[in-house]
């Protein structure tokens, strides 16, 4: 029998015919990316980052995990992120911080969806509400760009006609603001009314997408909260995207649904006001 041969390592010892021991080979092993766990936490929804994107209101925060954008948060101050940063830490109950690069798809679908004012491109992480809620932001997501719905509307939406109040509630806690487009829901009487983020950004909002709070206001107080057209004998909520079609001769204004029915109009099929 041959005698095993032992050739001198790092530590002096090598095995059987030269071979490197396992502590050698383990010497070898590439130390993990300082940058590994943090990342894998964020794919898998128990972290989260963020980035800064342009929005008709201004510079904000986008916040996601990979379970889908999970916040949005003004970011018009120098230190807004320290304050993102602790705000979603004692909202979500997770760590967040900057992406040093953000995912392409989420940065790509978020872009879009702040230039078009449509989110159907992009998934949320809507944990922690409840499904009442979540209806409502997902009601929320419906209306278009440009038009505006009373709450009353989007508690019917939603199958819950005589929520109203509770409606309110829920997008004064939408964690997703502008990207989930609570703004474009305002008070039944005709007026913008309160948002997350204030009613001047709220304001603002509205206009970024072509349409004008003040003058919206004036109609509702001067009694046109529905507008038909004698032609078609179909009336809708004053920013539908057919109302906005009416010739200005074949306008006719109302101040309820009943004086619409009583008129022989009937409800428009895509905003539903009735």
């Amino acid at each position: 029998m041959t005698p095993t041969t032992m050739h001198a390592s790092g530590d002096g010892r090598r095995g059987e015919n030269g071979e490197p021991t396992v502590p050698e080979l383990a010497a070898l092993r590439p130390s993990a990316p300082t940058d590994l766990v943090p990342t894998v936490l964020v794919r898998v929804g128990l972290a989260d980052e963020y980035f800064t994107a342009d929005a008709g209101v201004g510079p904000i925060f986008v916040a996601y995990n990979g379970r889908g954008v999970s916040a949005t948060w003004l970011a018009e101050h120098p230190d807004a992120g320290s304050a993102f940063e602790d705000a979603f830490g004692a909202r979500f109950g997770r760590t967040i911080r900057a992406a040093k690069r953000p995912e392409s798809g989420v940065f790509s679908r978020v872009s879009k969806a702040l230039v078009d004012g449509r989110s159907r491109g992009l998934t949320f992480d809507l944990r922690g509400l409840t499904p009442f809620a979540t209806d409502v932001l997902e009601g929320a997501r419906t209306i278009p760009p440009g038009e505006i719905r009373p709450y009353a509307w989007l508690a019917r939406e939603v199958g819950r006609p005589k929520a109203v109040r509770a409606v309110g509630t829920a997008l004064g806690h939408n964690p997703v603001p502008i990207l989930i487009p609570c703004h474009r829901i305002v008070r039944s009487d005709g007026h913008i009314g309160d948002y997350a983020w204030g009613s001047a950004v709220k304001r603002l909002a509205l206009a970024a997408e072509g349409l004008d709070p003040d003058a919206f206001e004036q109609l509702a107080t001067h009694g046109e909260r529905y507008v038909g057209s004698d032609t078609t004998h179909i009336v809708c909520l004053p920013t539908c995207r057919y109302a906005k079609r009416v010739m200005t001769r074949h306008r006719v204004p109302f101040a309820s649904l009943d004086d619409a029915a009583a008129a022989g109009y009937r409800g428009c099929k895509v905003c539903r006001p009735a």
